[in-house]
């Protein structure tokens, strides 16, 4: 087992630590003790994420169609109902009853909930409504929150 109470104030990072001089070697800041300072402010994440709070929803992803947007299972979607959806926007749609959250593409009289894969293209399609699909446009996604653990 490792211990970190073996590696000396200002050590040098990286494999050769004998690299940089001692006197060259510094360390960062950082956040510094929470006790230490009381002019630190809080980060209210409501305020910094969350444009229209009472219009916004937060919801899971679920499957891989929008992987290669930055999207992949189980993240955080802030969604939200007040912005108008146009062109490139992420969007959380309702086709044939199911929400599915695709890219929007609208040019020319054309709309289409485009996926974003990146492993098998046959498995995450586009969505191109017809005559007698019904899409809803739900909402627009406006943040995406990734957890850094294992779930």
């Amino acid at each position: 087992m490792y211990s970190f109470d073996a590696i000396p104030e200002g050590a040098a990072v990286g494999s050769d630590p004998s690299a940089r001089p001692r006197e060259t070697r510094s360390t960062a800041a950082g956040f510094g003790s929470p006790g230490a300072d009381s002019t630190v402010k809080r980060i209210d994440l409501n305020d910094a994420l969350i444009r229209h709070p009472d219009a916004t929803f937060v919801m899971r992803a679920a499957g891989a169609a929008m992987q290669g947007s930055g999207i992949d299972e189980a993240d955080v979607l802030l969604v939200d109902r007040a912005i108008q959806p146009s062109h490139g926007h992420i969007v959380v749609a309702v086709v044939d009853g199911e929400l599915v959250c695709r890219r929007l593409w609208k040019q020319a009289g054309s709309t289409r909930l485009e996926a974003a894969f990146t492993d098998n293209p046959a498995t995450h399609t586009d969505i191109v409504p017809d005559e007698g699909t019904p899409v809803e446009v739900w909402g627009v996604v406006t943040t995406v929150i990734k957890s850094l653990m294992p779930r």
